[in-house]
């Protein structure tokens, strides 16, 4: 019944009250990054310059609405970026669009927008129904040649990148696909009024490497589908090979957790999972020259991100770090595990688990950990790479996540 007056009002003799307002919240992020040099060992996957070129883009919601925005970014850059059409549409299969379904995006008015240097920029709200666990398809039109500076590397989902401007086009045949992110940052959706939304903030694990490309089966992904009905955004701030304390594959925790976390609205919960990367970066080929942080260095970190969470009305869900014997052999990064440092993992596992500076705590390290030999990832969970979980272990992340944590009256 609550569905069904949603907009509505609601009248009785002599009395008329307008029942609550539909209210704006995040449904779809991808947290941006700097794209970095050709010294890096991971190639970007993205062109250095895109020109009279569009990206197409899939993106699967987590929670429905009755009208959308896009956000694009350009945090990253030092030029402007000039866009001349932007279009939304729900998605069929491959790349095609649903007929009938295509919406153009306007910025104050406009079909033409110029995203300023380190900013973001937000299209105009568009009539658009999308349900919970929607997927929609973003096209952006760059008309002069631009580079890319501002990207979200491990997207995990296939786009494409066609020549001249067919933003409308209801399918697209290209021998350029992408798997990263470029200029697309969020997707908000004008949901019902009871909605709000949990933001992960995480690393790899979280953004989902070892998932199935195309399939929506990161542990966010699935707890999003547990949520849906509750109507509870899942946002996934994750990037690979992000740090809690230092920079490179993107911002610091510390660093970017106005942007990714507080700016969020109707934000209720935050799930902190990151950490691993400080551990065991220092001395390998990322971070040849770094030095390996400290327990207490971890956990002061730590109590900053929950402050100033706190400090804006947001409850802080401290998760385990897990466990990663073995990870990342026959790689350059195959001194990425050593048994010091597990040690420190399971030191600041045992704050977060003891500390009582979360507001609660989800053992992640106890759902994924091998009975056997607990410094490894259950043989089941593993991706292969003994670091990430796969498809399987993603769900079972999802399903340790107690959802009476993230449904929060206030």
């Amino acid at each position: 019944m609550r569905s069904l007056l949603w907009g509505l009002a609601l009248c009785v003799p002599a009395i008329c009250v307008a029942a609550p307002e539909a209210a704006w919240v995040g449904s779809w992020v991808a947290s941006p990054q700097v794209v970095w040099g050709a010294d890096f060992a991971f190639p970007t996957g993205v062109p250095e310059v895109l020109d009279d070129q569009r990206v197409r883009q899939v993106v699967r919601l987590s929670v429905g609405g009755r009208r959308v925005r896009v956000v694009l970014s350009n945090a990253y850059g030092t030029r402007p970026v000039t866009i001349s059409a932007a279009h939304i549409a729900l998605a069929g299969q491959g790349s095609a669009i649903v007929a009938g379904s295509d919406r153009v995006l306007t910025f104050g008015g406009s079909t033409a927008a110029t995203i300023a240097a380190g900013a973001p920029l937000d299209s105009d709200a568009v009539d658009l129904v999308v349900g919970p666990l929607q997927r929609v398809v973003v096209s952006v039109h760059l008309p002069v040649p631009t580079q890319v500076t501002t990207f979200h590397w491990d997207g995990r989902q296939t786009g494409w990148i066609v020549e001249g401007n067919q933003a409308a086009a209801p399918a697209v045949a290209t021998d350029r696909p992408i798997t990263a992110r470029i200029l697309l940052s969020a997707i908000r959706v004008d949901a019902q009024f009871d909605t709000h939304a949990v933001v992960v903030l995480g690393d790899s694990i979280t953004d989902g490497n070892g998932a199935t490309v195309d399939a929506d089966t990161r542990w966010p992904d699935f707890l999003a589908k547990r949520l849906a009905a509750r109507h509870v955004a899942v946002l996934n701030a994750g990037i690979s090979g992000a740090r809690l304390l230092d920079d490179r594959m993107g911002a610091n925790a510390l660093a970017r957790l106005d942007r990714d976390v507080l700016a969020e609205t109707r934000l209720r919960a935050l799930i902190v999972l990151i950490g691993i990367n400080d551990i065991a970066w220092p001395g390998t080929a990322f971070d040849p020259h770094g030095m390996r942080p400290t327990a207490a260095t971890l956990i002061a970190a730590y109590r900053q991100l929950i402050e100033r969470a706190h400090a804006h009305g947001i409850r802080v869900i401290g998760a385990t770090l897990t466990p990663f014997e073995g990870a990342l052999q026959g790689t350059p990064l195959a001194d990425y595990y050593a048994p010091d440092k597990d040690v420190l993992r399971r030191q600041v596992n045992d704050w977060i688990r003891k500390g009582g500076a979360f507001n609660a705590v989800i053992d992640f390290d106890a759902a994924l950990r091998d009975p056997l030999r607990p410094q490894c990832l259950r043989p089941a969970f593993d991706s292969g790479d003994h670091l990430h979980p796969g498809d399987v272990g993603n769900r079972a992340m999802a399903d340790a996540v107690p959802l009476d944590l993230l449904i929060v009256d206030r």
